[in-house]
C-alpha cells in the first residue's frame, strides 16, 4: 500500500462507508484493492466501528460493480418523483 496523506485516508474511509461507491471506484481513484481498503479500515477505525462496517458491507451488491443491476449513472427508483427547480412535482 502506498503512502497516503491523512486527507486521502479520510476520503477513502468516507467512500468505503457510502453505500453506492464501489470498491472499483476506490481502486481507480487511489489504487487500493478491496483487501487493502479492508485492511486500511481495520487499522484506522475502532474495532466496534470496523465490525459494524464489515457487517454492513458484506454481501452488499452496490459495493461491487459486477453485482450491480445497473451499468452507468445513478440508480433511480421508478417510483421516485421527479425534482425540478427544487420543488417536488406532485402527481
Amino acid at each position: 500500500m502506498a503512502e497516503l496523506s491523512i486527507r486521502e485516508i479520510d476520503r477513502i474511509i468516507e467512500m468505503a462507508w457510502e453505500d453506492r461507491t464501489t470498491f472499483d471506484a476506490i481502486q481507480f481513484q487511489f489504487g487500493l484493492s478491496e483487501k487493502e481498503v479492508i485492511d486500511l479500515m481495520c487499522s484506522k477505525m475502532k474495532r466496534s466501528s470496523f465490525k459494524m462496517w464489515r457487517k454492513r458491507v458484506q454481501g452488499r451488491s452496490t459495493k461491487h460493480a459486477q453485482k450491480r443491476d445497473f451499468d452507468e449513472g445513478r440508480f433511480r427508483c421508478s417510483r421516485q418523483r421527479s425534482i425540478s427547480s427544487n420543488k417536488i412535482s406532485k402527481r
